[in-house]
């Protein structure tokens, strides 16, 4: 039996590279001959680093950039071994768990941190940077990020207005002058962990505002702090940033990047494959074990699960998805591949204790799925 183990990270708890080896270890107990390869994977968030730079040889470089609440920290980008390609992860600046749960806030939150990586790549004479849209604790519409370039978003007094998702109400006018110029020679990919639009009730604030720390009146209200920015774009630059796929992504960074940065914008779990050559493997292999953190109505937006779902129903090969938590009405997720999910969790157990003990539970749950499997009649 040959299996194709690619797992995303399961957030607060295991990378993606770990989940990958306790899934493995799990199978092995009930197949010792199996025959496995583990391809550790990344709809563009967290896992983005590693799933690129270390099969291509590259490194990583060390860069001080302002977090989402502008602290300093040490962030790094990766540098791939053709020395011109930079992979940026934006989670690593800008992400969700650089701060404390009850620090959240994506009225204030910036995505400054995610620009002055690009600005650090730069440096180093990239001429083509991947920006991994995902893990962000941002709501700004990648303002932040163009600030840290040169961008200036001047009120109608013509000062600048603050970082945070909030202050994009005061937007009056945008200003591209002092935009870094080599932006100009370099060519930037967006990997979008999500397909959503920039405003609306599937847009950035009102489906991931939450989990950054927005209670439902300040949805509202980022909502809204995104449609004028929108607005304001599209008057003064005739550029639509709104109903793009992707725009969404990060809290809206997609749209800043497709609007001042004139980047592509394409699904993350596509760049991954590509790179991977992991349609070729999935094609050869009898299984495919893949997972998250969370399987919800999300994961057919563009996400990890979602992407390689469809590449095995192509070569009709079954998928299994193992998953720390399982959301509600998921039968979709059965209409684009998936052969079967289930959750580690298998006794009533707090959060705290499923997350400190999710590298057991993954192995004790893939053990099972593959004795099951393996039952002969």
């Amino acid at each position: 039996m040959k299996i194709i183990v690619a797992p995303d990270s399961f957030k607060e708890s295991l990378s993606a590279e770990k989940v990958a080896e306790s899934i493995a270890s799990g199978i092995l107990k009930a197949v010792p001959n199996a025959v496995i390869e583990q391809i550790p994977v990344s709809d563009g968030g967290e896992g983005l680093l590693k799933a690129l730079v270390k099969p291509y040889g590259g490194r990583l470089i060390s860069a001080e950039v302002l977090d989402p609440l502008q602290k300093k920290i040490t962030a790094h980008f990766g540098l791939l071994n053709d020395k011109k390609t930079a992979v940026i992860e934006m989670a690593n600046a800008s992400g969700l768990e650089l701060i404390n749960s009850e620090e959240r806030n994506p009225l204030i939150t910036t995505t400054y941190g995610t620009g002055q990586l690009i600005k650090a790549a730069l440096d180093k004479g990239c001429s083509k940077i991947i920006v991994g849209l995902g893990g962000s604790a941002t709501n700004d519409g990648g303002v932040g990020m163009v600030q840290a370039l040169g961008g200036k978003f001047l009120d109608k007094d013509g000062n600048e207005i603050g970082f945070g998702g909030a202050n994009l109400q005061e937007l009056h006018t945008i200003n591209l002058d002092q935009l870094d110029i080599r932006l100009n020679n370099c060519t930037i990919i967006g990997a979008c962990d999500v397909t959503n639009p920039l405003t609306g009730k599937n847009g950035a604030s009102m489906i991931y505002g939450k989990q950054k720390g927005a209670s439902p009146g300040q949805q509202l209200q980022l909502d809204n702090a995104l449609t004028h920015y929108a607005n304001i774009v599209r008057k003064q630059w005739n550029i639509e940033i709104d109903t793009v796929n992707g725009a969404g992504a990060a809290g809206g960074t997609g749209a800043a990047l497709i609007g001042f940065l004139q980047a592509q914008l394409i699904p993350g779990i596509e760049l991954i494959t590509d790179q991977l050559n992991l349609e070729e493997k999935i094609a050869n292999a009898d299984l495919v074990i893949t997972g998250e953190g969370k399987i919800d109505q999300q994961t057919l937006n563009g996400k990890t699960i979602s992407g390689i779902a469809k590449i095995a129903k192509k070569h009709h090969v079954p998928v299994i998805v193992i998953a720390g938590s399982l959301g509600e009405n998921l039968n979709k997720l059965y209409e684009i591949g998936i052969s079967a999910i289930f959750s580690i969790v298998d006794h009533p157990m707090s959060l705290e204790n499923a997350l400190k003990n999710s590298d057991q539970l993954l192995q004790r749950c893939s053990e099972n799925i593959i004795r099951a499997l393996t039952i002969k009649t």
